[in-house]
C-alpha cells in the first residue's frame, strides 16, 4: 500500500526523487498523468492497467467520458527511475501541477500524488477543517 508524505525538490532539469518506500510499491517503471485538483497521479503498472480497463468501458457517446479520457490519457507518460531514484517529469505535467521547485509526494493507497508545496498546503488546510465531517458523510466514523 502506498502511504506517507515526502517533500523533495525538483531539480533544474525537471527531475524528482522518488523515496525508497514509494519505489518499492511503484516498481522500476510506472505511469504519471494529470490528476485532480491540479496534482499529478502516479500509478504502478498493474493499477494503471486496471484503471485503463475501467475508463475504456465508459460510453464514448458521453461527452464527459470523452473529455476525461482525452485529458487523462493525453497527459500520461511512462516514467523509469534513474540510478539515483529520480524520474524526469515532462514540462507539460510540471506546468499542469504548478511544480517549480518544492514538491510533496503523498501515498494514497493505490497511487502516489505529486503536489506543489503551496498547492498541497492550501488543499490540506481546506480539507483538514472538514476531516471529521467527511468521515461521517462517507460513513467512516
Amino acid at each position: 500500500m502506498l502511504m506517507g508524505e515526502f517533500q523533495h525538490a525538483i531539480d533544474a532539469k525537471g527531475r524528482l526523487f522518488i523515496p525508497a518506500r514509494l519505489r518499492e510499491e511503484l516498481g522500476e517503471r510506472f505511469i504519471v498523468t494529470r490528476g485532480l485538483e491540479n496534482c499529478l497521479f502516479v500509478y504502478p503498472l498493474k493499477e494503471w492497467a486496471a484503471l485503463e480497463e475501467k475508463l475504456r468501458a465508459l460510453p464514448f457517446t458521453r461527452a464527459e467520458a470523452r473529455g476525461f479520457q482525452r485529458l487523462f490519457f493525453s497527459g500520461a507518460t511512462e516514467c523509469e527511475l534513474d540510478k539515483l531514484g529520480r524520474i524526469l517529469l515532462p514540462a507539460h505535467l510540471r506546468e499542469y501541477a504548478g511544480l517549480e521547485k518544492d514538491a510533496i509526494l503523498i501515498g494514497v493507497s493505490t497511487r502516489v500524488e505529486v503536489w506543489s508545496l503551496a498547492g498541497w498546503q492550501a488543499y490540506s488546510e481546506r480539507i483538514r477543517d472538514n476531516y471529521a465531517e467527511l468521515a461521517e458523510k462517507l460513513e467512516l466514523a
